[in-house]
């Protein structure tokens, strides 16, 4: 703990935004000191700051001048002034319906009047935005060891002519009061679009809608950067020495005179020339370089959203593969070749790369790492990496708040040694230790560097993996890996029940290099996150899947546990049952049935080989199948099971055409559904993830029902859920597919081959059904019962055009729950014989199931 806050002492300094008029051609902008009388007042570069109380409504509000000016304070415009508020009151600005907004709030910390800042927690939300919750500016600017600070926020479009900013005491503090000392609101371009998800191969966010807070800005090389040095924005950039990681710094790099920066197409607001004309590299050692990780450390709020923008510019090389390196974000790969040259065409010239990442909300998963480290695979000329500027930018559609920082046990400590040392001199004065222009300065500052660069020097640096270990070494993780023992024998079986474990069948390492030719790669069926996927041949003859996982895998342990612990338990003739697993000398299989006929998604577009068309019928009872398996798991269980991962990669089939959900990797349990969602971080895969969820981070089974909506416009539509390659209406299938029904041109995009297969009446009433399911708000989906209705309704019309169609229900027989209690049937399961596996299922005499195994045919995963 004493390290952890030492950390956040010194890798937090925030951002400092000044207040500076928008860029010549900029948009409209206000400059509001908040207490300042009716003349207003001009900052120390000149700059005018007008009176706030025209904009202000409501509340119970008082101006007041602050007791004491800290000597880091520059300027007394606007901080010297604050308006403090005792009960909710709100600023009313008017705004462009289409435009962004830069909105900075200043915050100096002082008494004023009989205020003191210890008392003041307060809210602060912007229309429907919240930007700050239960905030103290006291305990920030103490853990930060400065003396005032500013928040800088880029607002979305609001969908409103005004932007109402409410700022409310708490309610969890007696005598609690918000104060402001300036506000800045100012028209922006649109910085930021599409972005790559770390993480998920191949998949982009779009960033547009969303609200940013800028955490860091970073100079990479070079030093501080003031606002009026900005292309226009009035931004501040900083000295990146503070946040770089261990001893192995690099060297920094400098532009010569004659190197003119060309940005080419790239707005010039992006950054100003200055940061691309400095860089870090790692020097021109190749086994130096091998050898350790160009890293910088964040402090930032877990369980949120980030937008990392790396700025990029090399003026010393000119040509492709001269210099080739990876890129990680939290020990994930963001770029795993990335070439400046490659990507800008020619030597000064300007680019920039953004990646979102989510930091979960798990101990010691409060910091944000980035990495950059030499890619060999390409034989690149010279062994090194740079990067010549950071962004790090928080993000959400409705909640940018985090918790107020803990001030350290040495700073305290510290303040109490001084103020001991100014009663027994008589002084009475209080200095804060301010920062300004990057820097802050003080003996505890110092001190807390000390101990966090020696203790990091013990640590693993971020992109390197252990090979003992199945996850990933994060530089402060709590993540709970396989670990083994000194004799290389693996115990993190330790980790899954004992009903999980008696429940299935344990194969030993042997058997498996015996039933898949020693892992012959011929045998390879599939690759997906968790691994590679083989085809097998146990138990005379029995054909069956196994996946093996990756040691180096993202998702390893905890999706290996997931698994067993669910489908141990469960038996549906359209889930997956598993057979068994192998967990020895640091691998990890799992065992399943063979599905002979591979994933829906091969049988509606081009897939690995040429496949025959499905039929209008077929697709029907693919996916009533599907839905009648994840039914089962949102109520058949004893908890709600929630599958996350629906999609149609996700839906395998026997050699009878049977439809088995697969994957429960991702899957996520609850026993307290009663209240509707459970809190958790969001996965699944882009294209088919719920946009409530993702924006909420509250899971229910209506997710689901979300991504199964997806899978059935594939089924109808036989394309992919994203197609980068079209055009941008186009690109997200659930959306195209909601115009055109809408529109009334579904008949347009259906796949060709069925499209005179379809009965009318079976079409509308499949299309209304996924219509309703991709909705945007999780209580207007149908459940899965009810979806299976209309699905079953849609199927009975297409066979029975005549109208005689009959009500369809659900076969209870088609599942059961194992329990064990029933010892016998328990230990029938763990010594089964795999020839035996069919007789589990409860079966009609024409309906042959097997279960499934994952990804079978996804060579990159999620």
């Amino acid at each position: 703990m004493y390290i952890h806050v030492c950390l956040w002492l010194v890798l937090c300094f925030p951002v400092f935004l000044n207040a500076v008029p928008p860029d010549k051609g900029g948009g409209d902008s206000l400059m509001l000191g908040c207490g300042l009388g009716e003349g207003g007042g001009k900052d120390s570069d000149g700059r005018q700051w007008t009176p706030d109380n025209k904009y202000l409504s409501g509340g119970n509000s008082v101006t007041s001048k602050a007791s004491f000016q800290d000597p880091s304070l520059l300027s007394e415009v606007p901080y010297m002034t604050s308006r403090v508020f005792t009960s909710e009151a709100t600023y009313k600005f008017p705004v462009k319906l289409d435009k962004r907004y830069w909105l900075r709030l200043h915050f100096y910390p002082a008494v004023y009047n009989t205020f003191d800042p210890v008392n003041s927690y307060f809210s602060v939300t912007a229309n429907s935005v919240t930007l700050l919750s239960n905030f103290s500016a006291s305990i920030t600017c103490q853990a930060l060891s400065q003396a005032y600070l500013d928040r800088e926020y880029s607002l979305a479009p609001l969908d409103s002519d005004t932007l109402s900013l409410t700022f409310k005491p708490s309610g969890k503090q007696n005598g609690a009061f918000a104060f402001v000392n300036g506000i800045q609101l100012i028209e922006m371009p649109e910085l930021f679009d599409s972005a790559p998800m770390v993480g998920y191969s191949d998949q982009t966010m779009d960033t547009k809608s969303f609200h940013f807070q800028t955490m860091f800005r970073l100079n990479v090389g070079g030093q501080f950067i003031s606002p009026k040095q900005d292309s226009g924005l009035s931004r501040m950039w900083y000295d990146d020495t503070p946040y770089l990681y261990g001893a192995a710094t690099g060297v920094t790099n400098h532009a010569t005179k004659d190197v003119k920066i060309d940005y080419k197409t790239m707005p010039q607001n992006i950054a100003p020339p200055i940061v691309y004309s400095t860089s870090r590299s790692m020097g021109n050692n190749k086994d130096v370089n091998m050898g350790f990780n160009l890293t910088w450390i964040f402090h930032v709020d877990p369980g949120s959203m980030y937008l990392t923008r790396l700025h990029f510019c090399d003026y010393y090389y000119s040509k492709v593969n001269e210099i080739v390196f990876k890129i990680f974000i939290n020990n994930q790969t963001a770029e795993a070749e990335a070439d400046v040259i490659g990507w800008t065409g020619g030597k000064g010239v300007a680019t920039y790369k953004d990646y979102v990442i989510y930091v979960k909300d798990e101990a010691g998963d409060d910091q944000l790492w980035l990495a950059l480290h030499p890619a060999p695979e390409t034989e690149p000329e010279f062994y090194d990496s740079l990067v010549n500027g950071v962004e790090v930018f928080k993000l959400n559609d409705t909640d940018l708040s985090g918790p107020n920082p803990q001030p350290s046990e040495m700073l305290i400590e510290h303040e109490e040694h001084a103020k001991t040392f100014q009663n027994k001199h008589g002084s009475n004065k209080t200095f804060v230790i301010g920062s300004a222009a990057g820097g802050a300065a003080g003996f505890a500052l110092m001190a807390a560097i000390i101990v966090v660069v020696q203790h990091q020097k013990k640590k693993r640096a971020p992109g390197s993996y252990s090979t003992s270990s199945w996850l990933p070494i994060y530089g402060n993780t709590h993540t709970a890996g396989t670990k083994t023992t000194g004799s290389g024998k693996s115990v993190g079986s330790a980790n899954i029940s004992a009903m999980a474990q008696g429940l299935c069948r344990y194969f030993s390492l042997q058997e498996m290099k015996e039933a898949t030719k020693n892992f012959d790669e011929s045998n390879v069926i599939g690759v997906g996150g968790f691994g590679k996927v083989y085809k097998g041949v146990i138990d005379n003859g029995f054909k069956v899947a196994i996946k093996r996982s990756n040691p180096q895998s993202e998702q390893g342990v905890n999706e290996f546990q997931t698994e067993i612990e669910m489908l141990s338990k469960l038996r549906h003739k359209h889930l997956v049952s598993l057979i068994g697993f192998c967990e020895e000398d640091d691998e990890m299989c799992l065992v399943y049935d063979y599905m002979a006929l591979g994933t829906m998604r091969e049988h509606l577009y081009k897939g690995n080989k040429p496949l025959d068309t499905l039929s209008w019928k077929q697709r029907l009872e693919i996916c009533i199948g599907a839905a009648r398996g994840l039914h089962y798991l949102h109520t058949g269980a004893k908890y709600t099971i929630i599958h996350r991962d629906v999609k149609t990669t996700n839906i395998l089939l026997d050699e009878n055409w049977v439809a088995k959900v697969s994957d429960f990797g991702l899957s996520k349990t609850g026993p307290n559904m009663n209240q509707g969602h459970v809190s958790t971080v969001v996965k699944g895969s882009f294209g088919y993830l719920d946009p409530e969820y993702f924006r909420r981070q509250q899971l229910t089974e209506k997710s689901d029902v979300y991504s199964f909506g997806v899978v059935l416009f594939e089924a109808l539509c036989s394309r992919p859920a994203l197609n980068p390659s079209l055009a941008k209406e186009q690109v997200s299938l659930a959306e195209w597919a909601l115009y055109n029904k809408r529109r009334g041109t579904l008949e347009d995009i259906i796949d060709p081959n069925i499209k005179g297969q379809i009965n009318p009446e079976s079409l509308k009433k499949f299309a209304d059904a996924a219509e309703k399911c991709v909705s945007d708000l999780g209580f207007e989906r149908p459940s899965m019962n009810d979806l299976l209705w209309n699905l079953e309704f849609a199927l009975n019309v297409q066979q029975n055009p005549d109208g005689k169609t009959h009500e369809p229900r659900l076969d209870e027989s088609e599942f059961e729950e194992v329990n064990l209690e029933n010892n016998d049937m328990a230990a029938h399961y763990k010594n089964l014989s795999l020839g035996s596996e069919h007789d589990l299922s409860h079966e009609s005499s024409s309906d042959n199931h097997a279960s499934i195994f994952s990804q079978i045919a996804n060579p990159k995963g999620r």
